[in-house]
This record gives C-alpha cells, sequence and structure tokens, in this order.
C-alpha cells in the first residue's frame, strides 16, 4: 500500500523497476491520491494510470486541464456511466476516441459519438455499434 504522496512521487520517479511497477499497481487512500494530486500535480497522469485508483479520484481528474489525463481515464474500462457521459462530450477529440474504444461504453454513449465532428471517431463508432457491441 502506498502511504503516503512523497512516496508515491518516489515510486514514480524511481529507476527501479519493482518500485516503478508497485506506482501502478498498489492502492492508496481517497487522500494519499488527492494529496499526490494537490501537491504533485504533474503526477496527475500515473495517478490515473493506476490500476487500482478509485472512482472518486477518477472523477477528480476527469476535470484535468492536461488531455491526456483525461484520455488516460477513458481508456480505464471500470469508469461509471456517468464518467463516460462527461467525457463523451470533451473538447479533445483523442479523449472521445477513447471512450468510443472503450469496451464498457454503453450504446447510450457510442449513440452520442455516432455524429462526432470528427470522421474517425463516428467511423469507430459505427464499426462497434454493427460488428462488435449490439447486434
Amino acid at each position: 500500500m502506498i502511504n503516503s504522496a512523497d512516496e508515491f512521487f518516489q515510486l514514480r520517479t524511481s529507476e527501479n523497476s519493482e518500485e516503478y511497477l508497485k506506482a501502478a499497481w498498489d492502492e492508496a487512500s481517497i487522500e494519499v491520491w488527492q494529496d499526490v494530486i494537490d501537491r504533485y500535480p504533474d503526477m496527475s497522469f500515473w495517478v490515473a494510470q493506476n490500476k487500482t485508483v478509485p472512482i472518486e479520484i477518477l472523477n477528480i481528474l476527469s476535470e484535468h486541464p492536461d488531455w491526456r489525463v483525461r484520455n488516460m481515464i477513458a481508456s480505464k474500462n471500470k469508469i461509471t456511466v456517468d464518467l463516460q457521459m462527461k467525457l463523451v462530450r470533451d473538447n479533445e477529440a483523442l479523449v472521445r476516441s477513447s471512450i468510443a474504444r472503450n469496451k464498457k461504453a454503453t450504446l447510450k454513449i457510442l449513440q452520442m459519438l455516432i455524429n462526432d465532428e470528427n470522421e474517425e471517431i463516428r467511423e469507430i463508432v459505427r464499426i462497434r455499434i454493427d460488428e462488435e457491441c449490439y447486434k
């Protein structure tokens, strides 16, 4: 378990692969994750990348100004329908594309993207609706 923001920062910036993996896989409390975001804002992407990060933290990070953080969240299968709904309206096409590719995206979410301004997203959605998910 990761017990502090400082510990997460040290693990994530370590050159030791075991420590680096611990930053990607170990749990931390909501308070620790919030402290990482507050004290080490450049670590937000890596917080979002952690496999055990709670949905409450993903909700907070879904407002992050860096599209790469939001994109990491959009690619996670554990995101809620509410988070999908929020990210489907993101200004960044790559975030919407990650939602379109997310295997847990609901039919309603995909239907919201069927007329997206981005042609690639529209095509991804057509293929998913027609062939993969919802026949």
